[in-house]
């Protein structure tokens, strides 16, 4: 029988695992809500498209009302996108090690949170302004400022040479993609509604964002088996992860 005692304590007959502490808890904050928000959300935008289409060009008899709320939806989706993106950073660049060792000091985490905020107002302010020339320069600065956070050195990316492997596997720059056709959605959205090529192009640009969607489900769900809890970090530290081999433990009255 496997010994357990090292990883729990025995309560009234029963196990108790060690708690998960707040910084375990926040490390599943992006996908606990990409889970239960953005791919259900996926689904009914991808449902009312279908049905949009369905209605415009089949002639299916459908509330008017079906490309309204897909645009709405889609809408929400867009924004929602980025702003689990910015969450996920935010926590990776909190949490990688204690506040007071942090990297830069006091100036740059305020140089940090300055980003985070000012591509938080461009996100809403982009969702708010009409001109065209106002939705392209806000969208490219929540895309930069996406970009800026995520090229932090807490940041964990498989590579970042585009012809190595590596970059194509990474969850991250899946991600960043990602964002970047979500924001040209809902930059574009006015001429999406008006045009047909218009409408041509973000169809092909959101089955390229459904494809980017389906990895970033795979490649999540392969990096959260990467990510151990706090209390693990010391020991995993001491294993060579090309070899994929760990040190023994020392067992009770035996030397180091």
């Amino acid at each position: 029988m496997v010994d357990l005692s090292p990883w729990s304590t025995s309560i009234g007959g029963l196990r108790a695992y060690p708690a998960v502490k707040t910084i375990d808890w926040l490390w599943i904050v992006h996908p606990f809500l990409a889970v239960v928000l953005i791919y259900p959300l996926i689904g009914v935008v991808v449902r009312l498209g279908i049905q949009t289409k369905a209605r415009r060009i089949d002639g299916v008899k459908l509330p008017p009302t079906t490309g309204r709320d897909h645009s709405a939806m889609g809408r929400w989706l867009s924004a929602g996108v980025v702003l689990l993106s910015l969450i996920a950073l935010a926590v990776v660049i909190a949490t990688k090690v204690p506040i007071q060792q942090f990297p830069g000091g006091v100036r740059r985490i305020l140089e940090l949170c300055f980003v985070l905020l000012g591509t938080v107002v461009s996100l809403i302010s982009l969702c708010q302004v009409k001109a065209k020339a106002l939705r392209l320069g806000f969208a490219f600065i929540t895309w930069a400022g996406v970009i800026a956070l995520g090229s932090q050195p807490e940041v964990f990316r498989l590579g970042d040479n585009p012809f190595q492997v590596e970059f194509w596997q990474s969850h991250y720059w899946a991600g960043v993609s990602v964002v970047g056709l979500m924001l040209f959605s809902l930059g574009a959205r006015p001429e999406i509604l008006s045009n047909l090529r218009w409408r041509r192009i973000h169809v092909a640009v959101n089955i390229l964002a459904a494809l980017l969607f389906v990895i970033q489900g795979l490649t999540g769900t392969r990096d959260l088996l990467q990510i151990p809890l706090h209390w693990q970090k010391s020991a995993l530290a001491n294993c060579n992860w090309t070899t994929l081999v760990c040190p023994p433990t020392p067992q009770p009255g035996q030397p180091n």
